[in-house]
Parts: C-alpha cells; sequence; structure tokens
C-alpha cells in the first residue's frame, strides 16, 4: 500500500509527541514520531529503556537526545540517524518545532 509519510501528520501541542505506526510486521515497527518544541528538564525527563533496537532518522527539524543517565548528550540534524541497542536508557532532551522522526523497532 502507497503511502507519504507527510500526509495526514498532525503537530502536537507545545512539549508533546505524536506517535503514528506505519507499518508492524514479524520483527519490525515502523513508526513516525513528530516533536514539537520539546524543552525537558533533568526533573521531568522520560527515561526510555527497551529491550529491543531501534534506528531512529531525523527526517525534518532538530533534536537533542541524552543517554546512559544522564552522563551524555547527542544532538541530531536532519538527515541524521542514530541505532539504540536493547537496554540503551535515552531520552529525549529538546526538540524543534515539528520535529519528524522515523524510527524503526526491531524484536
Amino acid at each position: 500500500m502507497k503511502q507519504n509519510i507527510f500526509n495526514t501528520m498532525k503537530t502536537p501541542s507545545i512539549n508533546n509527541e505524536l506517535f503514528t505506526t506505519l507499518l508492524q510486521h514479524k520483527n519490525i515497527k515502523i513508526e513516525r514520531i513528530v516533536s514539537n518544541s520539546i524543552q525537558n528538564s533533568i526533573e521531568n525527563i522520560k527515561w526510555y529503556n527497551q529491550d529491543h533496537d531501534e534506528w531512529i532518522l531525523l527526517l525534518e527539524g532538530e533534536a537533542t537526545l541524552g543517554y546512559n543517565h544522564p552522563q551524555k548528550s547527542i544532538t541530531l540534524y536532519q538527515g541524521d540517524s542514530l541505532f539504540i541497542p536493547a537496554n540503551q536508557e535515552h531520552c529525549v532532551y529538546k526538540t524543534d518545532t515539528k520535529t519528524v522522526w522515523l524510527a524503526i523497532h526491531i524484536f
């Protein structure tokens, strides 16, 4: 089935994200994530620790991620990708307005 990743894309309210599953098949799940002006302080960060691998691609915008709770951070720009291995604690510190991600979860 043909899809356009940018069609029907809504922008969440400020400091929020919208997750849309684009495909789920066998051992993969492909998601579009739209973030809007995330500005997290250390006190209100949501840390993720998944039992599966994830590969992310930043399609639009800019984002700063934290990993190894909270010693390190990395900034991603449009076109950058990052592999997050299973059980790697990570979070989103901040994003631009309307930051768009493609996330591939590998189970």
